[in-house]
């Protein structure tokens, strides 16, 4: 268990030679969950799938780091949803459906904001717990910065103006949970756009 109020638990295991976060979100009235970035190790998370009453995967985005399990997780008979600008990175893998920019996602009785933040790559997703004060951010902000834009599709302008305009105007006490690392929270990284702005990453 990594975080949970009286509606909700969010349970993370860290896998693969990445160290990937991976996020399970589970409504505690339902019991009904879904999995967050089928990032490694898929005999761990079907486990974790199975143990949590996992309906769906979705996924942040689509480098390669983030989907190595999703072939075993879809052969489970996991539906995988990923936003269509990074579907063609899923060539090798797979997926099931497509996550549009403000869909919202029931998860039993809780209802989770896709929200669109190209820039890490062009269909970058985060996913915000409505009524909660968390946010799954992918790999588009992390404690001390934006996520790597230097790789092919990245976009350093379109990720500052991204987590500015849709990550930063969220409460200051929102839990951000990266796809690698630590929790962070919009108000303690808010303050160091413009750093972030100067040094060019």
């Amino acid at each position: 268990m990594h975080w949970s109020d009286s509606r909700l638990e969010v349970h993370k295991v860290v896998v693969g030679p990445y160290d990937n976060n991976v996020f399970v979100l589970r409504c505690r009235e339902t019991g009904e969950s879904v999995l967050i970035d089928a990032a490694n190790e898929h005999e761990k998370l079907l486990e974790l799938c199975r143990a949590l009453d996992v309906k769906r995967v979705l996924e942040t985005h689509g480098h390669f780091d983030h989907i190595a399990a999703i072939p075993a997780m879809r052969e489970a008979g996991y539906e995988v949803g990923v936003s269509s600008a990074d579907a063609p990175m899923l060539k090798k893998v797979g997926y099931d459906v497509f996550i549009d920019d403000a869909e919202v996602i029931e998860v039993g009785k809780l209802r989770l904001h896709a929200i669109h933040n190209p820039g890490h790559t062009p269909g970058s997703i985060s996913f915000l717990i409505e009524g909660a004060p968390v946010l799954f951010s992918g790999d588009t902000l992390f404690p001390g910065g934006v996520g790597n834009t230097k790789a092919a599709l990245g976009d350093f302008d379109a990720i500052i103006r991204s987590v500015d305009d849709k990550l930063f105007t969220l409460p200051a006490e929102t839990v951000v949970m990266p796809g690698h690392g630590v929790d962070t929270t919009i108000g303690t990284e808010r303050p160091h756009l413009q750093e972030w702005v100067t040094r060019g990453w």
